[in-house]
């Protein structure tokens, strides 16, 4: 019989964390595991018909804040008696929590994935996280950094296993067709360098910054195109600075898009300026589908990274250093691709989500028999 498994996060809208749910889903062996959804935030919902075409099960329960989350404790606890639930997998810190409430009340394994460091967490969270963290079966982190916070701030009784996110490296291979569409769509020719980013709109990300860049770059190549992928609580700021830098021709804003590949498939160039991270999904996926990266070393980055080899990569606070590394890219299209070829094989060598998927059904197996 399939061991039954209860996924919790916050919402399934379009970030790092929720994307892994249906494309790790697509991998798993439905035979030996039946897979739950229970999430909190009905208007992020752009992951749910992906999961379910994909056989999950998803249930919303709705809550319009973090109390309110905290509060849906009885009703998980119910789900998961009347659905046989055999072990719980929360995501990110309030799912996390409402998860460790639901393991001491019923002794279902609880396992938890830290997708972030802990220094970068509001003061609240840390200090919840710090005091609950062991009220819990095992902890995985999506990166050593990760990890490495974990173990400095937390000190940790119950084991923490590091767990690197991965990318469907079949599914997410460049498209040169889907991309040459996409740009004639956007008025953009072919041969024209185009720039892109895919992001949720938080400070961490930093796209303020990442327009001031592209201008830079624009400056001394005219001819060069953005892409912005992505929504979220700064969207009017990233908006008035592109308005400021007089950008507003020249960097296409695309909104919230669940289908990603065109548009990676459209950029030749992959531009991260983040200030912090754990170890980015969209990052993975433009490596994936052979985009030349040029990124901050936020987080696990460098674990993911050789500078020279398969990206370029300035120090977080030297983030305008990363204008003059595009601009080299831009004059050397050999450089280009072989620099997207080789993020690529990094891909597949290290970071796929076959890999990360038997990692995850071997944690399943051990404490989901513990239950």
């Amino acid at each position: 019989m399939a061991i039954k498994i209860l996924h919790i996060i916050k919402s399934l809208g379009r970030g790092g964390a929720e994307t892994l749910l249906p494309e790790s889903l697509k991998l798993h062996n439905q035979n030996k595991f039946e897979f739950h959804y229970v999430y909190f935030l009905p208007w992020k919902d752009q992951m749910v018909s992906s999961i379910e075409e994909n056989g999950g099960k998803v249930t919303c329960m709705e809550a319009n804040n973090n109390i309110a989350i905290m509060r849906k404790r009885n009703e998980v606890v119910d789900y998961c008696r009347n659905n046989n639930i055999q072990l719980i997998h929360c995501h990110l810190p309030w799912a996390g929590f409402l998860g460790r409430l639901v393991h001491r009340k019923t002794g279902i394994p609880m396992v938890y994935t830290e997708h972030n460091k802990q220094e970068r967490y509001h003061r609240v969270t840390f200090n919840i996280n710090r005091w609950t963290f062991n009220s819990q079966t095992a902890a995985i982190a999506v990166s050593e950094d990760v990890r490495d916070s974990i173990i400095k701030n937390i000190n940790p009784s119950i084991p923490v296993r590091t767990i690197l996110n991965g990318v469907n490296t079949v599914n997410f291979q460049r498209d040169r067709l889907s991309g040459i569409s996409l740009r004639n769509e956007l008025g953009y020719d072919e041969g024209t360098v185009v720039i892109g980013t895919i992001a949720v709109f938080r400070f961490q990300k930093r796209i303020v910054e990442w327009l001031q860049i592209f201008k830079a770059v624009h400056q001394r190549h005219p001819e060069v195109r953005g892409i912005i992928v992505g929504d979220g609580p700064l969207k009017e700021e990233i908006l008035a600075e592109r308005k400021r830098l007089e950008l507003e021709e020249v960097v296409h804003m695309a909104g919230l898009q669940t289908e990603v590949r065109p548009y990676l498939s459209a950029m030749d160039i992959y531009l991260m300026s983040s200030s912090f991270e754990g170890l980015p999904i969209a990052l993975l996926e433009a490596l994936s589908m052979e985009c030349a990266v040029v990124t901050t070393d936020a987080g696990g980055i460098g674990e993911i990274i050789t500078h020279n080899q398969h990206g370029l990569m300035a120090s977080v606070d030297q983030w305008k250093t990363l204008a003059n590394y595009i601009t080299d890219l831009i004059e050397d299209s050999d450089k280009r691709r072989i620099m997207g070829s080789a993020g690529r094989q990094r891909i597949v060598d290290a970071f796929s989500m076959e890999q990360m998927v038997r990692n995850l059904e071997g944690i399943y197996q051990e404490y989901a028999s513990k239950a």
